[in-house]
Parts: C-alpha cells; structure tokens; sequence
C-alpha cells in the first residue's frame, strides 16, 4: 500500500517515454498490467497469484518476480549471513571477556566499542569507506565477483558490507552477551562449581556459557531481519547484483510486483528463522519442552 501512495505509477512513467501517447494508450497499459481495478480488488488478486506460487510479473524488467529472486537472493542471503558470521566473531569472545573481566581496563574498552558499534550507522561508515580510501590510491571492491572468478577473489568481494554490518551487529549482542553472562556468574550453581576448585575455562564453558546464551540466542534471531534489511543499503552503495539492490529499483520504477515479493520473501525468511531458534531453545535448555 505504502508504495502506491508514492507519486507516480509505472503507467506514467511508460507513457513519459511516449510523448504522443493517448488516453486510450494509458487506458490500455492500465488494463495490461491489472492497475485498472480497485487496490483491494487487486490484493485479492495477488493473494489468489501468491497462494499457487506465483509472486507476478515485474513491470519493470518484463520477467517472473520469482525468477528475479532466484537469481539475486543468494547474494543477499550470503551477505547477510558473512555479516552475522562476523556480528558473532566479534561480540561472543568480547562479550564473555567484559563480562568475566568486569570493571577493569578490558570491560570498559569493551563496552565502549558496543556503544560506537551501536551509534555510528553502517551506511555512514560505508560512504566514507567508499569516499576516502580512493584518494590514497586503494579502493574496495565494486564489481561482482562470482566463485567462477575465484574464490579469494568472491570473498573479498564481501568482506568490506560485511564486515561494516557484521560490525553494526555485534554491538548488540556483545551487549546482550555481557549482561546475561553477569547474571549467570552471580548464580549459586556457578558458586558451587568455583568453591570446587574447577577451572576458570571449565566453568565458563561448562556451565555458564550455555545458560547464558538463551537471550543471545533471541537477539541474534531479530538480528537476522535487521541483516537483511541492511544488505538493502549496502547492496546499492557496493554495487551488489542481490535483492537489496533490485527492490531500490523496483520502488524507483513503481515496479509494484516486485516491491511486494521481495518484501514478503523477505519477511517469511525472517519468520522461519525465528521459528528456528525458538525450537532451539529446547536443546539449550532441557527444561524448555514443546508440546
């Protein structure tokens, strides 16, 4: 709905390119494309299409909107989850070491990285990577590189929007990390097994890490639409042939159909995932049953 409200339609937008174009000309290419029937009856109509597998065709490029998704989201969904490869990488090892080392040297420096990972905005810093390192004869990848061109090659392609979201994510749950890690380390079980003689590594490892990581768990889940949604941004700042890139066109184009499947796609990805780590709340914790 929100996109139809934008000015202009892709009626407009075809009979631009056609300057002697009629009344009837408009009149044709709305009834061609179904813009000729109420918004409501026009969802009806999609739902109908969407429930038999069938996301419509794009205005723009003239092809399936699923054949359009098969071909991108693969790079979106690499890049997004190099982003939380990296989010983790970065926040689990950070997180436990402020937690276990709390207020010393190591936790505040720790906690000031969460603090900037979480303000500066990914986009901002991928604008000034794309602006300044130029001027000093070095310049990040912008154009795609596939496995057949590579491997080194394609990952290095995605280590820079990856690394720049990976960033922006693991602030967060290096946050989340820390806090549930403090609260697991104050429990009498953890008491126990110190008053034991246990091992430091032992009792991080054995005993509170997996405890702790239930909440982290839940927040890496609603990471992952986060993730996507920022591949929109950087997709099109690195030239990235994914979803992200092809739905900033399609709004531009008022390619409706396309719009509408990337967003739903996109947001069934986010539900399973959710639905994913909900079920592996059980395996974290035995207590935790589904009927």
């Amino acid at each position: 709905m929100i996109v139809r409200l934008v000015p202009g339609n892709i009626v407009e937008l075809i009979l631009a390119e056609r300057p002697y174009a009629t009344e009837g000309d408009k009149a044709k290419i709305e009834n061609d494309l179904g813009l000729d029937k109420p918004i409501p009856v026009q969802f009806v109509t999609y739902l109908g299409n969407v429930l038999q597998g069938d996301l419509g065709q794009s205005y723009w490029t003239s092809r399936p909107v699923t054949d359009e998704l098969k071909q991108r989201m693969p790079v979106t969904l690499e890049l997004g989850l190099y982003s939380i490869l990296i989010g983790l990488i970065v926040a689990m090892p950070v997180g436990l070491l402020s937690a276990v080392r709390q207020d010393t040297g190591a936790d505040y420096i720790a906690r000031s990285f969460a603090i900037l990972a979480i303000s500066v905005p990914y986009f901002f810093t991928a604008t000034l990577l794309i602006v300044f390192p130029p001027m000093w004869g070095w310049a990040p990848p912008l154009i795609f590189k596939g496995w057949t061109d590579g491997p080194l090659q394609h990952l290095y392609y995605f280590f820079f929007p990856a690394l720049l979201l990976g960033v922006a994510l693991a602030g967060g749950v290096m946050r989340i990390t820390r806090t549930m890690m403090l609260e697991v380390l104050r429990q009498d079980y953890i008491r126990t097994a110190w008053s034991k003689g246990l091992r430091e590594r032992s009792v991080i490892t054995r005993h509170a890490l997996k405890n702790a990581f239930i909440p982290v768990i839940t927040v890496i889940g609603l990471q992952v639409g986060t993730a996507l949604g920022g591949t929109i941004i950087l997709e099109s700042i690195f030239n990235m042939p994914g979803v992200g890139r092809y739905i900033v066109g399609a709004i531009f184009q008022r390619d409706y159909p396309s719009v509408q499947g990337v967003v739903l796609v996109l947001a069934i990805t986010v539900v399973l995932v959710n639905l994913l780590v909900d079920v592996t709340y059980a395996y974290l914790d035995p207590r935790i049953r589904y009927s």
